[in-house]
């Protein structure tokens, strides 16, 4: 079967800019199970970084941000220019990366603004919208969204985390009513019985949804494997008549497409240079051998001595894997969060928890920095009342608490000389990352679904090579900390 959007000469396969840090890492993990070799920075990378040795043969790149966390004012202005750039990257498609709960309102990480400004920057094509990823228990069913929590399933607006989000509450579990609340774009919906059935039905289907309806949104059912299967060949078609494709959508998205791709026979044992253009495969062979050696040599990685864990997350899932961690030996500090934005009491605070942790490190302890220990800790009112005080406003919490912990997080591993980290949170952990000084991830190893684990690209020789996971609060089974301290891991896809 040949894809049509091979005709295109594109420079890569896709590039991506994820709406939070942890979700970023999602992707990496994606398309590493499929033997595409990607990185993700921090800034959006110029002509010059990408042909730096490092990042040489990549088939995609990302750009973590904070999207998530933005008003719709801010991600006009954090969006606009990212995408413009995106789209200068010669990439089939341009991804705008979102959480596969679809954490949004019209206030705070408008995903219908950020398809306004797709639109005006890639052109008005249909933007397709996929949110569901089997791999990681998400699925959409005649536009309702459903997401496991623990063994169970639940509609979005029941999910026990989601519904009760203290920043974007699920109320809704269609797709559609939701996001309409956040735009006026007119969204359609290819549903689970326009995906089953012959290959010229579906797409028959497709045509007539859009010219019927005239959508500026298609949002597509995602069930199972075989329809997500059929979505990526629909979506990667589409492809070929653009000079690069919008869309928005979870991971589900490389999940479709490297389905597609796999199904053309286009992955083969790690390589993509059969979606690439004839001309560009043998300047890219030789470069595709050495990483090929390099994704086995590191395809299991080894234990570490002492893990630091960074939790910014309050969900219940989080909250059980920190009450493990602590159950397995890890030392649990509790981080003042309240205190360490109070001018009078910053220092002193700050000085004491950090000669507490070196002490545990030089112990032989791993560390557990949490800002709490679960959604009815406490500390989380104390620092909504800290931040009224000192003149914050609510969404000011995210960025303070993450410069907090990246903070303390940085000076530790470079007193101790850690070589593993972990950061729990997906509103905080972008600020965390960028106080770290880390300017690119590249994934090496598949620890647990959406939480990979990444070596880090920093100035800084103390960090540069630093391995780090990013773990989302809906992510990761109750021993999650004590498994990445172990190591392990697998290069599915190969």
């Amino acid at each position: 079967m040949k894809l049509a959007a091979d005709n295109k000469d594109f420079s890569r396969l896709l590039c991506y800019y994820g709406d939070d840090f942890t979700g970023s890492t999602d992707v990496l993990e994606s398309l590493y199970l499929a033997g595409i070799r990607t990185a993700l920075f921090l800034e959006p990378p110029s002509e010059a970084l990408l042909k730096e040795e490092r990042f040489s043969g990549l088939d995609a790149f990302g750009v973590a941000g904070i999207g998530r966390s933005l008003s719709p004012d801010e991600a006009e202005a954090e969006l606009r220019p990212i995408f413009e750039k995106l789209k200068q990257a010669g990439a089939a498609i341009v991804h705008y990366k979102i959480c596969s709960t679809f954490d949004s309102s019209p206030a705070v990480g408008n995903i219908g603004k950020a398809a306004e400004l797709g639109r005006s920057v890639f052109g008005n094509h249909y933007i397709p919208l996929v949110v569901g990823v089997p791999y990681l228990g998400r699925y959409t069913l005649f536009g309702n969204h459903f997401a496991r929590a623990g063994e169970k399933m639940h509609r979005l607006d029941r999910h026990p985390t989601m519904s009760r989000h203290p920043v974007t509450p699920m109320k809704e579990a269609d797709l559609r009513r939701h996001l309409a609340e956040q735009s006026d774009l007119k969204i359609s919906l290819m549903d689970i019985m326009a995906l089953d059935g012959a290959w010229s039905e579906v797409q028959e289907s497709l045509g007539r949804l859009v010219e019927k309806e005239q959508p500026d949104v298609v949002l597509f059912d995602v069930l199972d494997e075989e329809r997500l299967e059929t979505t990526g060949r629909l979506i990667w078609e589409a492809a070929s008549g653009q000079d690069s494709l919008f869309v928005i959508g979870s991971s589900g998205i490389e999940y479709a497409l490297s389905a597609c791709w796999r199904a053309a026979g286009r992955l083969i044992e790690g390589q993509t240079d059969g979606l690439l253009q004839e001309h560009q495969q043998d300047q890219l062979q030789g470069q595709r051998i050495e990483q090929q050696k390099e994704q086995e040599k590191n395809a299991s990685v080894a234990a570490v001595e002492q893990l630091l864990v960074v939790s910014g997350s309050c969900s219940p899932v989080t909250e059980a894997q920190i009450a493990h961690a602590l159950q397995a030996g890890f030392v649990g500090i509790a981080v003042p969060a309240s205190e360490l934005i109070n001018p009078q009491k910053e220092e002193q605070s700050r000085s004491g928890m950090l000669e507490e942790a070196r002490e545990h490190l030089r112990k032989g302890k791993s560390i557990l920095l949490y800002s709490a220990s679960g959604g009815n800790d406490p500390a989380i009112a104390a620092f909504r009342g800290a931040l009224a005080a000192h003149g914050y406003d609510a969404e000011d919490s995210s960025r303070l608490l993450g410069g907090i912990l990246g903070s303390l997080a940085r000076e530790l591993i470079k007193e101790a000389g850690l070589k593993r980290i972990v950061i729990a949170g997906g509103d905080t952990s972008g600020y965390v990352t960028r106080e770290l000084g880390i300017y690119a991830l590249e994934c090496v190893a598949a620890l647990a679904p959406g939480a990979p684990l990444c070596r880090v690209a920093s100035d800084d020789p103390a960090l540069d090579g630093l391995e780090l996971a990013l773990k989302g609060g809906q992510v990761g089974e109750t021993d999650f900390f004590s498994s990445v301290k172990q190591g392990g891991g697998t290069k599915h896809g190969f």
